[in-house]
């Protein structure tokens, strides 16, 4: 069966497609539900005899780190075959109200705010270790994406397009994805000059499928596919996007997100709790709190849903350690990303061109591959520590994070270097790449710190 074939099977399976994704939803309320209402495991209990555990350990040692991974080498085949959130709101938004979304909702930086303000609300309630947090970020989540459905869009998927915590990781790493629906504008306009009556399809993630040609906001669905005669799933190289389209529309929230968002929160959000910086801004900030007379912060708690609260389990946040995580994480999404953001912006000027701006963001893009192995492999890396927990050691688990990391480098020095084709020619694009070299080098140490530190 070739690409395009493929591509049209989608088209005319929908049926099937959306009974694997009630499928979905029913294992995902099982994982994410049901353990919230069980009794903490104790150190007794394993995989095999933990549903809690069990649940942990598939969601966020295999689910996540494979959706992202899934996205990076296949689009976002997750959002248009198995998402619960993407499937339940559309199916809200055909018996809603049909609103228009509203300005707000449009705002451009809602990928960056969500995603860092999840994440960091995440590590305040331990939303890895424990069920509740789980089902209070995840469940809220699916809630609010069908009341969004309900109320905004006819059969659309308003939630995901705009207001979805992930959307903006997946729009990216789908940025790299070989696989896409290609589309042909020509024969899209031929096809309209012929007034062939054609049967309408519905494109629920709101992407305008004549003028697509970024993969980052469709959602790989196939019920485009053969339309007119122009759209047709096809194979790309991985770093055709971001070379040839991102710079169009140089877009200052995804270089937010890339920058401050995956090099910069996510990092903070896998790396705080073994790190020394932490423990000694902690310890930092008790003592100045001690010379002040003002003890409280130190012993107070707070509800699990604000901060963690497990005292069965030894393990408690003090307002103290509430306040040390936010800064840290914030602390090193400004030092990583404002770093990051100098050296590129260096190799900008050094172009030499009018559009430093354009250049600029373009060039952010090129970190891509570097980000999103960082969040996998920091994803990944609960993962060997549940497995480790039980006794079972992955072999070669240094080599393999070292490899991955080196190749996204590799990648991401690759994009760089091609970029900086479009915006400078001889002394001054060998110029460029010098700064460039160094975020490149800046951002593998910094997650290559996580793991050798």
């Amino acid at each position: 069966m070739t690409l395009a074939a493929l591509g049209d099977w989608l088209k005319t399976h929908q049926p099937g497609i959306r009974r694997l994704q009630w499928s979905v939803v029913l294992v995902y309320a099982l994982l994410v539900g049901l353990p919230a209402f069980l009794d903490l495991p104790d150190r007794a209990q394993h995989l095999w005899n933990s549903l809690t555990l069990f649940a942990q350990f598939v969601f966020w040692g295999l689910w996540w780190p494979l959706v992202l991974l899934a996205t990076l080498l296949l689009g976002r085949v997750w959002c248009g075959f198995l998402c619960p959130e993407g499937m339940l709101s559309e199916l809200a938004s055909a018996k809603g109200l049909g609103h228009s979304p509203p300005r707000w909702m449009r705002w451009g930086g809602w990928p960056f705010a969500a995603f860092a303000l999840t994440t960091l609300y995440g590590q305040m309630v331990s939303v890895y270790q424990y069920p509740k947090p789980a089902l209070l970020i995840l469940g809220g989540s699916t809630l609010a994406a069908i009341a969004v459905g309900y109320l905004y869009g006819r059969n659309k998927r308003v939630w995901c397009r705009y207001l979805c915590p992930v959307n903006g990781v997946f729009g990216l790493l789908a940025k790299l994805s070989p696989l896409h629906f290609k589309v042909d504008p020509l024969a899209w306009g031929q096809s309209q000059e012929r007034h062939q009556p054609l049967p309408s399809f519905n494109c629920a993630p709101l992407v305008p499928v004549r003028n697509m040609q970024s993969a980052a906001a469709c959602h790989m669905c196939g019920r485009c596919s053969g339309f007119r005669e122009s759209v047709e799933l096809s194979w790309r190289s991985p770093f055709s996007e971001i070379v040839t389209v991102a710079g169009h529309k140089p877009s200052s929230w995804e270089s937010a997100l890339i920058l401050f968002g995956l090099m910069g929160v996510a990092l903070g959000a896998f790396h705080w709790s073994g790190s020394a910086a932490f423990i000694a801004l902690k310890q930092a900030l008790a003592e100045a709190l001690v010379e002040m007379g003002i003890l409280w912060p130190l012993e107070a708690t707070a509800p699990w849903w604000l901060l963690t609260d497990y005292p069965q389990l030894n393990d408690v946040m003090t307002i103290l350690d509430g306040v040390a995580l936010i800064l840290f994480i914030l602390g090193l999404m400004l030092f990583a990303g404002g770093a990051l953001a100098v050296l590129i912006l260096a190799a900008s000027l050094i172009c030499g061109t009018a559009r430093v701006w354009r250049s600029f963001h373009h060039l952010v893009q090129a970190l891509i591959p570097l980000a999103g192995a960082g969040v996998i492999l920091g994803l990944s890396a609960l993962t060997v520590s549940i497995l480790k927990s039980e006794g079972i050691v992955l072999p070669a688990v240094a080599e393999v994070r070292a490899t991955l990391l080196g190749l996204a480098a590799l990648a991401s020095i690759h994009l760089g270097w091609k970029i900086l084709a479009l915006y400078a020619q001889g002394w001054r694009r060998l110029a460029a790449m010098a700064p460039m070299l160094g975020a490149v080098g800046l951002g593998t140490a910094v997650w290559g710190s996580l793991f050798w530190s």
